[in-house]
């Protein structure tokens, strides 16, 4: 296991990015590390994900796909985000879009993306799923592995971002969202993606420190590290 510690001062908003400049070295430190064979990511926002996501696509071809388990969609570009917030815009710079630097190439092909449980959506993330660039679906197993399947998918990550979880089943995130799943049917999601060829996860979004919190993510851990093997 490597452990790459990344810096998490402030730098100022360029080109509607906050952070962009701190966001950059981060990304050059994270690719550095990153080695051939299953990666599993732990910490931090959903950028985290980011260079394993690309390297995978990159080292795995067009059939590469992702299973996005987030409560919000992660589609927003910095000409659009109400935030400047680069955490939610990583999956579509996954998908090739927004600034450049960032933009993942090869890109992860459009409808290889499966988001999974989100419930707050801005306008644009809509008309991405719209136009068939993402799949949406509820977090019931067969459902999502309809759409992997159906996507084509050979080789797939799985990104957990906590906050798909309702809150009242994990308090230990930064943008809680109500009506989402809990742990048992979280785990219950992940698990049924075995039949797949898993090349990766992360987990991101925690921000407790709480001995029984974590144990409450225990299951999900236990789960992912079975697709891993």
């Amino acid at each position: 296991m490597r452990e790459v510690r990344l810096e998490a001062g402030e730098t100022p908003v360029v080109d509607g990015i906050a952070n962009r400049e701190a966001l950059l070295d981060n990304r050059k430190r994270h690719a550095e590390a990153l080695a051939d064979g299953p990666v599993l990511t732990i910490g931090g926002d959903c950028a985290a994900d980011l260079v394993p996501v690309a390297a995978a696509r990159a080292r795995h071809g067009e059939r590469f796909g992702v299973a996005w388990f987030d409560a919000h969609g992660d589609l927003n570009t910095p000409a659009g985000s109400p935030s400047g917030a680069f955490h939610g815009m990583v999956l579509r710079s996954l998908l090739g879009d927004g600034d450049p630097a960032f933009a993942a190439v090869p890109a992860v092909e459009p409808g290889r993306a499966v988001l999974v449980g989100a419930r707050a959506l801005d306008p644009a993330e809509r008309d991405e799923i719209e136009a068939g660039r993402v799949r949406l679906v509820s977090g019931e197993p067969s459902r999502i592995v309809a759409e992997v399947r159906d996507a084509g998918i050979e080789r797939l990550y799985v990104h957990v971002d906590l906050d798909v979880l309702d809150p009242s089943a994990f308090a230990g995130m930064d943008y809680p969202e109500p009506d989402g799943m809990t742990v048992s049917k979280l785990v219950d999601g992940l698990r049924a993606l075995a039949e797949f060829e898993v090349v990766g996860a992360g987990i991101t979004e925690c921000v407790s420190g709480k001995r029984d919190d974590l144990v409450i993510l225990a299951p999900v851990l236990h789960t992912i590290g079975e697709l891993l093997r």
